[in-house]
């Protein structure tokens, strides 16, 4: 893992993530649009604070480091889709 692919990755599945949601809120216009803002906005939050981290990475154990940041990556993200989830359904009415 290196410095080059950890920015690709983070840039890839933060993206993938908001385009679902804006793909959610063109088919269903004014369904949870503030909802769905909001996870905008958290996404947004932790593109910008696993960026910052990666900019002060430490000298040594970058392996590790950016192991932790990637798992971290993938673990609020799917944070992010089940409260994702949870918003169309409650805008479909299910």
């Amino acid at each position: 893992m290196n410095l080059r692919d950890i920015k690709k990755d983070i840039q890839y599945v933060i993206g993938a993530f908001v385009d679902d949601c804006t793909l959610f809120l063109n088919v269903n216009p004014g369904k949870n649009a503030d909802e769905i803002a909001g996870l905008i906005d958290k996404a947004v939050d932790l593109y910008n604070d696993l960026r910052d981290r990666i900019v002060a990475a430490p000298k040594e154990g970058l392996k590790a480091y950016y192991y932790a940041i990637q798992k971290e990556l993938l673990e609020k993200t799917d944070g992010l889709y089940d409260e994702l989830a949870a918003a169309v359904k409650k805008g479909l009415g299910k």
